[in-house]
């Protein structure tokens, strides 16, 4: 299934299950509980994020290329840091970068999103995927001089401002998908594509990251698990980085999900 969340035109919000016309129906029920997709055509006047997380876990240089473009080390265990739930961002809606605590090297990082359906701990990873709802497009926006020079020694300042993670267009169910690592991934900044790879190419891959994030932790239903960034980040742009300004327009695409827009503009 290909779940979209979206406000209707009394300014609600719903969950939808998209339809291979094009059109949606409205599920009722909570798609991490019960819920039932009805024959009701969604009112769909604004698309929300898929989901909306009760937390979001990130893992760092899962890609071997990004690892090697950013000239650190292959982890030997996943990379984690955490987002706070104020970076959720809908698709069409502005990245802001921040202009209070400054910063003038904000980046995008396409990623696979992985949501947790169901509660979960010491999963193995055999039966990992059997927790996942499903998976959606995702960019880990990243202030990279808090994040490295300016975050004292931790990820996590460069990585938490408001609206540093889009996700969207919709979540689709595994059964929908060639498989979370068999995925062709790629960002386009203004049109020009700047990173295009393969979700193949991931150190830990999604069996492994669930059944480490899940060790002695409970993973909630409605977990978002950002699983790593191919190469071709601004930060390692030659001969000068390629940081985002204002106007510009960041587009995530992930096969078998979609293209997950959004344009940027200041705080």
């Amino acid at each position: 299934m290909k779940i979209i969340r979206y406000r209707d035109s009394s300014g609600k919000n719903h969950y939808g299950s998209e339809q291979t016309d094009g059109s949606s129906l409205r599920i009722e029920g909570d798609v991490l509980g019960a819920h039932r997709v009805t024959a009701e055509r969604a009112d769909l006047r604004k698309l929300l994020a898929p989901i909306v997380p009760t937390q979001i876990l990130g893992v760092g240089l899962n890609y071997r290329h990004h690892a090697q473009e950013s000239g650190m080390k292959v982890p030997e265990v996943p990379v984690l840091f955490v987002k706070g739930l104020n970076t959720l961002q809908n698709p069409g809606d502005p990245i802001l970068i921040p202009t209070h605590l400054a910063s003038t090297e904000v980046d995008y990082e396409c990623e696979l999103a992985v949501v947790i359906g169901r509660a979960c701990k010491n999963v193995s990873r055999e039966r990992a995927l059997d927790y996942v709802l499903g998976v959606t497009c995702a960019n880990d926006v990243s202030a990279r001089d808090w994040q490295i020079k300016r975050g004292g020694g931790q990820w996590c300042r460069g990585k938490f401002f408001d609206t540093f993670c889009p996700l969207g267009p919709r979540l689709v169910t595994l059964d929908e998908v060639a498989g979370p690592n068999r995925l062709k991934i790629a960002t386009e900044l203004n049109g020009v594509k700047v990173q295009d790879w393969t979700t193949s190419d991931m150190i830990f891959d999604v069996p492994a990251l669930i059944e480490f994030l899940s060790g002695s932790t409970t993973l909630l239903p409605g977990t978002v698990i950002l699983t790593g960034t191919p190469h071709g980040v601004g930060m390692a742009a030659k001969p000068l980085p390629r940081w985002l300004k204002p106007g510009d327009t960041v587009t995530i695409e992930i096969e078998g999900i979609g293209r997950l827009s959004n344009p940027v503009a200041l705080e």
